[in-house]
């Protein structure tokens, strides 16, 4: 409630009006001050003095007129008076009215808190969902799963996990790799890590010393983002290398002095272009890895799911386990699930007691019971079996994405011999594209991101985790919003 009380001389003849703004409800000109209704009145009255909207020697209003504009009690003006008498805000005489201390110098009131800024609507998410980088991971809970999560709690939890990881865990992934990507490695030089980029942080430690700013690191560009951030991240000197639709182009590779300390590839399904790197280059790539001491690693992040043939062989499978340069970086990111958080590096047997030392010195980040279900889970062969049946739901997918975009007037798609995602390079400008999509419900992400420079524009996709039903409205958006404008076409 906001009231004006007028205060008066003693005939109301020769002194004009003074109105008060006195508010009790907190508003624009009030005190949000809580309490008890005496408080709230001398918390108004000390505003009013320390504003000089009552000056030292202004009369207050009395008691009974007060009390009758703001429809309170007497009682509870009279205490709230009574409460700036005893601190010296107020004056009083017998015979004489209320007034505000003619001693009081300037008050400065305590600062009122700022007015909260009107709430922005948080912006929307989009309907369809389809950035990159997610499974369909609805059918990951099942028996197996069940299984292989009861066991793990049932055993003992007081088992300290090794550095590198559980012993049963290492044994799995060794069986796993040798079954689907024909690596063969020790399981001792296994090390469990918290997913990809956990595990390339930890390699880099290691390569570096404790000190990895002083690394150069190559990556390939385009390539994938929050690859390239980790070293960033670290302060090493990060190196683009070139890639072709074939996949990482070993030729342009800078050679002595310029050579990086560690080169991260995708060389089974290039990110994001999609390209296989063909056996030549690798073994093109090997040869100059060990010529200039480069330390290779493959980024083995979905290569099991291949759809135009077999799954390729590892690159590392071309290494020598012993002291080779390939290490091999896997997680069930995009197989299973990336709630997870669990992956693997499988190291050549010279790097191994430099990573389990930066291990050691940082900790374990996987617990003891999810190593033992992922190491459960794997040993009954519940991932072979989930992986072949998503392989299959995902074909589908990649079908039908193939299917929309196909003959769009200015749009072009990425070859999708494998992976989770689709990249649409496209006539019209990438901003407006992205832009448009957003503004129909559908989230994607611009191609351009995956350039440390200059690059092509269009979009990436993922197909993985929508259902058929929305894939396909959300096709039809993207052929929409990606397809040339008319008149694009016609000479100038």
């Amino acid at each position: 409630m906001r009231v004006f009380i007028g205060r008066y001389s003693e005939r109301m003849r020769t002194a004009p009006e003074i109105a008060l703004p006195l508010s009790l409800d907190g508003g624009e000109s009030g005190s949000t001050v809580g309490g008890s209704l005496p408080a709230r009145i001398a918390a108004e009255l000390r505003r009013l003095i320390g504003e000089t909207v009552l000056a030292p020697g202004d009369a207050v209003p009395s008691s009974r007129a007060l009390a009758a504009h703001l429809g309170v009690s007497r009682g509870s003006v009279v205490a709230a008076y009574d409460q700036l008498l005893a601190e010296g805000y107020l004056s009083a005489a017998v015979g004489r009215s209320t007034v505000v201390n003619p001693q009081l110098r300037r008050v400065h009131p305590p600062p009122r808190p700022p007015r909260p800024a009107p709430r922005r609507r948080p912006e929307a998410p989009p309907v369809l969902d389809l950035r990159p980088g997610r499974p369909w991971a609805a059918d990951v809970v099942g028996p197996a799963w069940r299984a292989a999560w009861r066991e793990a709690t049932a055993a003992p939890v007081d088992d300290a996990v090794p550095a590198l990881g559980l012993p049963g865990l290492r044994r799995a992934w060794a069986d796993h790799l040798r079954r689907m990507r024909a690596v063969v490695r020790d399981p001792a030089q296994l090390a469990v890590t918290g997913g990809g980029r956990e595990g390339f942080a930890l390699l880099l430690l290691a390569l570096g010393e404790g000190s990895p700013a002083r690394l150069r690191v190559g990556v390939e560009e385009p390539g994938y983002p929050s690859l390239r951030r980790v070293p960033a991240r670290f302060g090493a000197t990060v190196v683009p290398v070139p890639v072709d639709e074939r996949g990482l182009r070993v030729a342009d590779l800078p050679a002595g002095s310029d050579a990086p300390d560690v080169l991260i590839v995708t060389p089974s399904h290039q990110y994001p272009m999609g390209g296989s790197l063909p056996v030549d280059r690798r073994q093109e790539l090997l040869e100059w890895a060990r010529r200039f001491r480069v330390v290779i690693v493959e980024d083995d992040y979905d290569s099991e799911l291949r759809y135009t043939s077999e799954p390729l062989p590892a690159l590392a499978a071309l290494d020598d386990p012993s002291d080779g340069r390939v290490v091999l970086l896997g997680t069930l990111a995009k197989t299973l699930t990336p709630a997870l958080a669990t992956g693997f590096l499988a190291l050549p047997a010279w790097l191994v007691p430099a990573v389990a030392e930066a291990r050691a010195e940082l900790g374990q980040p996987v617990g003891l019971v999810p190593q033992r279900a992922v190491a459960n889970y794997l040993e009954s062969g519940a991932l072979r079996l989930h992986t072949q049946r998503m392989r299959n739901r995902y074909r589908r997918r990649r079908a039908q994405v193939v299917a929309a975009l196909s003959g769009v007037p200015g749009v072009r798609v990425s070859p999708m011999d494998g992976g989770l995602h689709a990249v649409v390079e496209t006539a019209r400008p990438e901003a407006d594209v992205v832009a448009d999509l957003a503004a129909a419900g559908v989230g994607v992400s611009p191609l351009s991101g995956y350039w440390s420079g200059a690059g092509a524009e269009g979009v990436v996709f993922g197909f993985g985790a929508a259902t058929e039903a929305d894939l396909a409205l959300a096709l039809a958006q993207i052929a929409r919003a990606a397809s040339a404008p008319r008149g694009a076409d016609d000479p100038a």
